[in-house]
């Protein structure tokens, strides 16, 4: 069994300050993927700078105090890539993968965008480079024999039943018509299983972000745009998928919640 967590933590120095160190230590995950960390490893806190038992791969943004992924593995990456291959994006802190024996893990954090603005052309741009990038990275570890999942905040819902409030948001960044084409396209051109909504069908949700406005986590007003998305074969193995909800809005540390998969890697 392997057990994969991804999480966007919103600023992993807060983060830390709020709940995340002692989520850490509570983890059952065997490897995290960590988004909008927006820290560089020397400005990390003590406590997670030497994180004992981790392996720690840190893919900082260019802009400082921006973006940032990271990947943290109980066992050490055979490989360790830092972006995937654009002139564009590669430095912007918003990808990283390792190789583990049999499985490729990567960390994204696909921008945000906003309509009718220069942040919504360049979610657009990223979207074309990596949707060619997952597509290749897919066929690349099938010749050697490898399964893949990508996990990440990729700030698309794709489906009505993943956001509380779709019929408002038709025309809002992160549920554009075109976006979610792109999302279906990951799905079925690509090859890739979205593994939450492959074991929950036909449920609302569950979702992962809540806005810090207003009511939204109380009312469970959210979006599930915090994805784990995995060849068909690994995905045939996955035995547990859910969100790891906080109890109370006094307990949250992101404005994210953990996304987490079990798989029955051992038997593929």
């Amino acid at each position: 069994m392997i057990v994969v967590t991804s999480v966007n933590v919103n600023g992993i120095r807060a983060a830390a300050k709020k709940g995340f160190v002692e989520w850490l230590a509570g983890t059952e995950a065997d490897v995290i993927c960590l988004q909008e960390v927006r820290s560089e490893p020397g400005q990390l806190p003590v406590e997670l700078r030497d994180l004992d038992g981790w392996h720690a791969i840190w893919a900082p943004s260019v802009a400082k105090g921006r973006a940032g992924v990271a990947i943290l593995s109980r066992r050490e990456p055979q490989r360790s890539t830092i972006g995937f291959g654009s002139e564009e994006f590669d430095d912007s802190g918003r990808y990283v993968e390792i190789d583990l024996p049999g499985l490729t893990v990567a960390s994204l954090y696909l921008p945000s965008g906003e309509v009718g603005t220069e942040r919504q052309d360049e979610k657009e741009r990223f979207m074309a480079e990596f949707l060619v990038h997952l597509t290749t990275l897919r066929a690349r570890a099938a010749a050697d024999g490898r399964e893949v999942v990508v996990c990440g905040d990729w700030n698309i819902a794709h489906r009505p039943e993943d956001l509380k409030n779709w019929k408002a948001n038709q025309k809002s960044a992160g549920f554009l018509p075109e976006e979610r084409a792109w999302l279906s396209r990951v799905y079925e051109e690509a090859g890739y299983v979205d593994v939450v909504r492959a074991l929950h069908p036909d449920r609302t949700g569950p979702y992962s972000w809540w806005s810090y406005r207003g009511r939204a986590f109380d009312n469970d007003s959210g979006w599930r745009i915090d994805l784990l998305t995995a060849s068909q074969r690994l995905a045939d193995t996955c035995v547990k998928a859910y969100v790891e909800r906080p109890a109370s809005h006094a307990e949250r540390w992101s404005d994210h919640a953990p996304v987490t998969a079990h798989f029955d890697f051992g038997n593929n």
